[in-house]
Parts: C-alpha cells; structure tokens; sequence
C-alpha cells in the first residue's frame, strides 16, 4: 500500500530521526574512539571538513538531480550508499588495522550520498505540505535533528561502554536498513513547472550552477544566504571540538552523553515552542533574533566548567536554534517555486560547504597549537578568571570568541535594508502561472 501526502511527510520524518539517531550514535563513539586514539582535536575537526567537501564540489548536481529525477528514488540511493560507506568502517575497526585516512575516506563517501539526498528530501516537503502548515511541518522537521541526537548521545556512551565503536555502527547499518524499507512503499510528487521552471531549463551542464545563477538574479536572497554560510563557519568550530572540549572538562565518556543529550533538549522544546507559535512575521527578525541568543549563549558555553553549566548552556544554545531555522527555511519555500529548490536548497548547502570548513580547519589546530597550550603560560591569567586554567580552557575561550563573532555578523546583516526588508520586497512564487515541464534543451 502506497503513502501519499501529509503522512508521506510524517513517515519521511520518523523515517529520518531513526537513521540520524543511528548515524550520531556511531559518530559519537568513533569520535570518542578517535579522541582516545590520538589526544588530539583536530582529526575531529577533519572528519568535519571531509563531510563537507562533496558539497562544495558536488552540491549543485545534487540539486540538479532532485529537480530533473524522482526524488523518492535519490534517496533510497542514498541510503544504500550510507549503508556500504558504514560496512565499510565496520570492516575496519574488525579488522584491528583502523587507521585516520580510512575514517576521512568513508566519510567522504557517506558526504557524496548527503549531496544526493538532502536537496531531494528538502525540495519534496513544498510537495508534501500546504504552505498553511509549513511553519508547523519545518519545526516537526527541525525537532527531529535535536531528538535524534539527544536519544543517541545518552545512548552512545552507554553503549560504546557496553560493545564499543563496532556495536554502534551495527545500530546505524539497521537504521539505514529500515529507512530504505519505508522509502521503498512512499510516494513523493514532483512539482509542475512554473514560467521560472521553463526559463531554468537549459544545458544540462549549465544545470549545477543555476541556483547561484537564481540567486544572483535576487540579491536580498544571496545577501541572507551568505549571511548563513558566515554563521555556519563560526558555529562549526564549536560543533567540531564539543566532543574534545566537554571531554577535557568534564573527563568521562558518559557524562559527555549526558551533557550532549541535555543540549540536545533544548533543541527539541525550541522545535516545539516555534512549531506552536510559528514565529514573527516577518520571519527574518526571528531568524536573526535567535541567532543573536545563539551566540551568547556560545559565549556562556565556553565559559561553563561543570556537567551542570555545560548543560545548561547547550541547553540554552540549541533553544535558539530552531527558531532560525525553521523561519529561514520557511523563506526560501515561499519565495522559490518547487520545481527549482533542489538546485536552489543545493545552492545554500554548497555555499555553507565552501565556508564551513574554514571554521573547522581552523578550530582543530587553534586549539591544539595556540588556545590549549596558552592555558599553561603566565599572560593567561587575564583570561583564566573567566575560562579557567584546566584543560578545556583554551578551548573555552574560543567558543567565546566564536559566540561574540556570531552575534557582531547578525546585528551587522540585520541592520541591512536589503535582508530587513526582503520578505515584503520580493513577492512570493504562488502568484506566477504554472504549466507542463519542459524537456531541457540538448
């Protein structure tokens, strides 16, 4: 029996917590494993990197293949390429002979299948949901993420405890099993073109740069697009070194569950409160409100020396950041017609790749060669009454700097016309006309 409609979206949406829970999960006990391994962060912060870098080389086909093939079909590929990237680092941790390039090269692998399957899953929702519930249905959506998370971060310790890193990815290879059960009895409608659709299609080649070439012919659009890939580069740093940095401040594989699974909650009831209230209209001082409560709360965060206060602060943090995205998300399907946000949603992910990774590259050797080691060093005194002076310091102070960062770039773009403005300047896609899809030129 075949799904259709609002239930295709909710079975999508169980379908992508079950397979994020397997994924964190594992990933957080290689992280652990890798940490134990090396004593170093900046392999983490490779791993980081290595998982962005098919977007920045391959984003735009990705989107390019979400608007031109059956979505549903993508992602079932997609997932049978997590699944044999995972059997493949199976295979390596059994073997005994683990080694840092295997992990990088797996990583890529599972990297290009997120290219796949991202633009896929995030252009279907526009089909899947009336724009009435949409609001509601990208806060269910981002409340998936953090839930994920928090299951599998109080899961992972235990359980790499129990069985270690080769018991938690058997998990992520059952979830990835099941999400490619469900994608096989689910529908998901491709759009009808609109006057935008006919005008984009073209040379195929041409087809992995349109959404640039989409958002260049709308610059508020591109202005608030590069807006995010600035705050997604501060904010990997801290993503990439939670695990060292809690791990240094607190020293126990478990409590690490603890404190992750604790911010993940946050997560969930900023989900839930955005999904009941649906946020300002317009939504851009939503989007840059809470990115500003963001920030701070980083800052606080790299301050925090207890289980409690790192909670706490995660806690906090992962509040404030599904108010943003979901208001961010909610912009771009009302403005972009469905029939191009594969290439338009690829556009975004490829252009937080390029940035993204400048913060993780940095984040790993800056602590490892520069904050960490100054923890020890007499000038740090000046410092050390707000971040301490045990290990995780140095860390500390640059989650500081990166929270102060995040809160300086957001009132900065906030304080344009151009981005403060653009909902009521650029009209959305449901006034234009619709008809056939045409066939690309040759």
């Amino acid at each position: 029996m075949k799904l259709k409609g609002l239930s295709t979206f909710y079975v999508l949406l169980a379908t992508q917590a079950l397979s994020m829970i397997g994924s964190r999960t594992s990933g957080l006990a290689v992280g652990i494993a890798v940490f134990r391994l090396t004593g170093h962060a900046t392999p983490l912060a490779l791993v980081s990197v290595c998982s962005m870098a098919p977007w920045i080389v391959l984003g735009g086909v990705g989107g390019a293949l979400a608007d031109r093939f059956d979505r549903r079909t993508l992602m079932l590929a997609a997932n049978v390429g997590y699944t044999l990237s995972s059997g493949l680092l199976l295979l390596a941790f059994l073997s005994g002979h683990f080694q840092l390039w295997q992990l990088y090269a797996i990583t890529l692998a599972s990297g290009v299948c997120g290219v796949v399957e991202t633009p896929a899953l995030q252009a279907s929702v526009a089909m899947l949901v009336p724009d009435k519930h949409r609001d509601r249905a990208n806060a269910i959506q981002q409340l998936s993420y953090p839930a994920a998370v928090a299951v599998a971060a109080g899961f992972a310790g235990v359980l790499y405890a129990a069985v270690g890193v080769v018991g938690a990815i058997v998990v992520d290879l059952g979830t990835f099993i099941a999400a490619m059960a469900v994608l096989a009895v689910v529908q998901v409608p491709m759009p009808k073109a609109s006057r935008s659709g006919a005008d984009a299609a073209g040379r195929w080649w041409l087809q992995p740069v349109f959404g640039f070439r989409y958002l260049a012919g709308r610059p508020a659009l591109l202005a608030l697009c590069i807006y995010t890939g600035a705050i997604v580069a501060f904010a990997s740093g801290f993503w990439a070194l939670t695990t060292p940095y809690v791990l240094d401040r607190v020293h126990a594989t478990r409590t690490l569950g603890f404190v992750i699974a604790t911010g993940m909650i946050g997560g969930i009831v900023g989900s839930l409160v955005m999904g009941a209230w649906g946020g300002t209209r317009p939504r851009i001082h939503t989007v840059m409100l809470s990115t500003v409560a963001s920030g701070a709360f980083m800052m606080l965060a790299g301050a925090a020396r207890s289980p409690v206060a790192l909670g706490a602060t995660m806690f906090l943090m992962s509040v404030s950041i599904p108010f943003a995205n979901v208001a961010m998300r909610s912009i771009f399907q009302a403005k972009v017609p469905p029939e191009l946000q594969g290439r338009v949603f690829a556009a975004m992910g490829q252009l937080n790749a390029l940035l993204s990774p400048i913060g993780s590259l940095a984040a790993g050797p800056l602590a490892d060669r520069l904050f960490e080691p100054a923890v020890s060093r007499q000038g740090w005194k000046a410092v050390g009454w707000l971040v301490g002076n045990a290990p995780g310091a140095g860390i500390g102070l640059l989650f500081v700097f990166a929270g102060l960062a995040i809160m300086a770039t957001s009132l900065a773009a906030w304080a344009l016309p151009a981005i403060r403005h653009l909902e009521a300047n650029l009209p959305d896609h449901a006034a234009e006309p619709t008809q056939a899809i045409p066939e690309p030129s040759p």
